[in-house]
């Protein structure tokens, strides 16, 4: 760690998307991951592992207040994590064979980022008409049943978030809220961050072994998204949602398109 080589762009650029996070309630892996490949043109396997190990430091911040609050449905997090924590483990042994390759990491990193912003553009503008279309089935569900469809999104999740550090919050949130609809919102939200912090975590340590983490980076960013997040968050009352999350979902589309 060279404290000198911290760069005060990277820092007003984690103040700027940690704001929108704070304000949206999206995940930084949708904005920030994008940002640092085609904005400063970091290597997308260190655009990934830095923002993974960035998103369980500042989730993990976030899993405290909800279980303090007691907003955490423990028995949910276990399901995830007996599907995403395996899922996790062997997406890195096949990152770190395909690293074997010139590039060969990267491009399915890159072409796996843009399917995940892509998914997640379409959760944040479809999210309420697919509640309301499939709530019904839903609620029908036997608890084995819903039981082996959480650990299946955790297997999802694992992969996803692994390669791409995307989609565990727009996805895992509106799945969870189809899965468990008598749970409060506050519940699947804290649920969904108990369970990110394991999650990016282990990915993240995965990505550091592969040799794929900024530390400079990580600081960096560190250093300007902690307020940014706390100044979002409180601007979150004020800004109108019908108007932000269709542009903020118009432009994630845009920057998945391009990726692809």
């Amino acid at each position: 760690m060279d404290w000198s080589l911290i760069n005060p762009l990277y820092s007003v650029s984690g103040f700027f998307v940690g704001a929108l996070v704070g304000a949206t309630g999206v995940g930084g892996g949708s904005i920030m991951t994008p940002l640092l490949v085609l904005l400063f043109g970091i290597a997308p396997g260190t655009a990934v592992g830095t923002d993974l190990l960035y998103a369980a430091l500042t989730k993990a911040s976030g899993a405290l207040v909800h279980g303090w609050n007691g907003t955490i449905e423990w028995r949910v997090v276990r399901r995830l994590a007996a599907g995403s924590a395996p899922a996790t483990v062997l997406t890195l042994l096949a990152l770190n064979y395909l690293g074997a390759s010139p590039h060969g990491a990267n491009g399915v990193i890159t072409t796996s980022l843009g399917v995940a912003l892509l998914l997640t553009a379409t959760m944040l503008v479809f999210r309420k008409r697919l509640l309301s279309h499939l709530s019904v089935r839903m609620q029908g569900l036997s608890d084995g049943r819903r039981r082996l469809l959480t650990n299946l999104l955790g297997v999802f999740l694992g992969v996803l978030v692994s390669i791409s550090s995307v989609g565990a919050g727009a996805i895992g949130v509106t799945i969870l809220v189809l899965l468990y609809p008598d749970l409060r919102t506050a519940k699947i939200v804290g649920s969904d961050i108990a369970h990110a912090v394991p999650l990016t975590l282990i990915a993240g340590v995965g990505h550091w072994f592969l040799g794929s983490i900024d530390w400079n980076l990580l600081v960096s960013l560190l250093l300007g998204s902690l307020p940014g997040i706390m100044i979002g968050s409180q601007l979150a009352a004020y800004l109108p949602d019908r108007i932000l999350r269709p542009l903020l979902a118009g432009t994630l589309a845009v920057v998945g398109a391009k990726l692809i």
